[in-house]
């Protein structure tokens, strides 16, 4: 009907043409929108005409490289490591046909790093199109491992890389353990460490986790050519421990000296950490009645045991100076610090003590003075640790715990200039469910 009404509306105009000047000229300026209005009304699901589709081959000449050209132009190649690979599988997954490069780099020496491949890491090889292996590069560590070809044979060297610096930010849930959480929210072990470290004068990770507890962190992490190569400082964090809300920023001094503090400036450290032990389980708290597993009767326990496998860190809850260091009756291996002038802790049961210690070092809180063992009246592996003020045993899980300086108004201003931006990430992610944040 419409292609029919444009019809009749074209022979109309024609008409008018005949008998008049300016209609002619009006006519050529409407007429080919008469065609579009033809062509435009045709209504949904009216069959036209397919039209002919037919296939045409053509030859294409590929230009001629000149005379003198290159013949080793190549390309690189990218390959993710698995487990189990060897320089050779690699080599062939990244479609290198050289037999003579694949005996050169396994009887190379300086190409050790090739012999001991890390799975997820990735190896690039830039070869030509007959295969041809013309260098390599691995970053291994800090380092680059860098393969070059010189005519038959190959040269590797090893230098730094150039690392380029991300802050990242994560945040997780505690359903099991905080190393689980870490672990689905694709942290480090490093990482998990540090945050554990950061919160430990307030929250013992041995007792005091609950499902449902909360994280956030904010890290320094290092890359090379878009991989990540390692993990760096904790800039940032955040711990929401049975309802309660711990937040620790990293600041540093125009001295160079660093440390944690709360986005008020209050320091979080306290004079005292109040577990020796990264990650365990206490196996028999502070009582003055306990039945002895090896004595076989019933005394105080004037301390805490720790259980934990052996060979597992012991570190100095404080700054201290080491009283004495060896084997002391049922304590077994025992480190004796002193801190200030009333203050000891005890360390016993040791498998070993930390390279150089002895009696007069100084030792500052955190490090590590021995190695979990049995040793002396001890049924198993575990940490037998006492916390006493003028010779007096404490509860160390009771006692009140003296806090460390704060910022001074000296520093106020540069603190609050760092800090701020960091506290603004915490808050970005707080109540949110992402696990990770670039």
């Amino acid at each position: 009907m419409q292609q029919a009404g444009s019809a009749i509306l074209a022979q109309n105009l024609l008409r008018l043409a005949h008998n008049n000047k300016i209609s002619r000229l009006v006519l050529a300026a409407i007429l080919p929108f008469v065609g579009v209005l033809a062509a435009f009304g045709i209504a949904p699901g009216t069959v036209t005409e397919k039209p002919v589709v037919s296939k045409v081959i053509e030859e294409v000449a590929l230009p001629h490289l000149p005379a003198g050209g290159n013949r080793d132009e190549a390309y690189w190649q990218e390959e993710r490591l698995q487990r189990g690979d060897t320089i050779a599988s690699v080599l062939a997954r990244l479609q290198v046909d050289d037999p003579d490069a694949v005996q050169t780099l396994r009887g190379t020496h300086e190409a050790k790093a090739l012999y001991q491949l890390v799975p997820g890491k990735t190896i690039r090889a830039k070869i030509t199109a007959e295969g041809r292996l013309l260098a390599l590069r691995y970053l291994a560590g800090n380092s680059l491992f860098a393969v070059e070809r010189a005519g038959a044979a190959f040269t590797v060297t090893q230098q730094p890389a150039q690392l380029e610096t991300r802050t990242l930010m994560r945040s997780g849930e505690i359903r099991s353990s905080l190393f689980a959480a870490t672990d689905a929210a694709n942290l480090s072990d490093a990482v998990a460490i540090q945050i554990a470290d950061v919160f430990s004068t307030d929250i013992d990770f041995h007792r005091d986790l609950r499902r449902g507890d909360r994280f956030t962190v904010v890290y320094e992490a290092f890359y090379h050519q878009g991989e990540m190569v390692k993990s760096g400082r904790v800039l940032a964090a955040e711990f929401i421990n049975q309802g309660k809300v711990y937040q620790a920023v990293y600041f540093r001094n125009s001295e160079g000296e660093g440390g944690y503090y709360t986005p008020e400036g209050k320091n979080i450290r306290k004079a005292f950490l109040r577990s020796p032990l990264e990650f365990s389980r206490i196996s028999s708290g502070f009582t003055n009645a306990r039945f002895h597993p090896v004595l076989q009767q019933w005394r105080a326990h004037k301390g805490i045991d720790y259980a934990a496998p052996t060979g597992a860190r012991v570190k100095a809850t404080a700054d201290g100076v080491v009283e004495f260091a060896g084997r002391q009756g049922g304590y077994g291996n025992v480190v004796v610090l002193r801190h200030q002038s009333r203050y000891t802790t005890w360390y016993g049961h040791l498998s070993a003590f930390a390279k150089g210690l002895r009696k007069g070092s100084r030792v500052p809180q955190g490090e590590v003075i021995g190695f979990v063992g049995a040793t002396g009246l001890a049924t198993g592996p575990h940490l037998h640790y006492e916390f006493r003020i003028n010779d007096v045993h404490q509860d160390p899980l009771r006692v009140v715990m003296p806090s460390a300086p704060p910022i001074t108004p000296e520093v106020q201003a540069a603190f609050e200039a760092a800090a701020q931006p960091l506290a603004l990430r915490l808050q970005l992610l707080r109540g949110t469910n992402l696990a990770r944040l670039d």
